[in-house]
């Protein structure tokens, strides 16, 4: 009976603190994230970089790139535009957006961008035959999980790599 009425109590408790016709209940972060977009991503990529990597051979990501003019599959925008797109992206996924939709919709790589490495070469491709940036995030998160790459010169030159880990 417990295992009945717990799901039920849950479901119920959830329905009742809704935004009436406003679809999913949004977590602070998401609020937050809409509110100053590219500013509360700077916050959690700051706080990501400093998250540790673990230590799995293999990891299986997907990933959406906004580049910018000159960098990556033909991007005219800014690199301003591509920060706030990539913030505004970002917002959109961890306020409940449909992280492959995006992806096919956004990315300025080849959709659905998925790219399996390994430590060891075993698998996919080696870790350090990737963008710095790219596997680094790809280490720090856990299946399920969303990080990004910031843009930088040296260890992300094609622009910000938002990257959800799938196995």
């Amino acid at each position: 009976m417990r295992r009945i009425l717990l799901p039920l109590f849950l479901g119920l408790a959830l329905f009742a603190c809704s935004d009436s016709d406003e679809g999913p209940v949004k977590s602070e972060a998401a609020k937050a994230a809409e509110a100053d977009p590219v500013g509360h991503m700077r916050a959690f990529i700051a706080e990501f970089e400093a998250k540790p990597e673990h230590t799995d051979n293999v990891v299986e990501v997907q990933h959406l790139l906004v580049s910018f003019d000159g960098k990556a599959g033909g991007a005219t925008r800014t690199k301003d535009q591509a920060e706030q797109l990539a913030a505004e992206l970002y917002a959109d996924i961890i306020g409940t957006g449909d992280f492959n939709a995006l992806v096919k919709e956004h990315t300025d790589d080849a959709y659905p961008g998925e790219y399996t490495m390994s430590l060891d070469g075993s698998a996919g491709r080696p870790r350090t035959g990737m963008v710095q940036a790219f596997g680094d995030c790809g280490w720090r998160l856990q299946v399920g999980e969303v990080g990004i790459a910031a843009y930088d010169a040296t260890k992300s030159p094609y622009g910000w790599h938002i990257v959800k880990r799938i196995r």
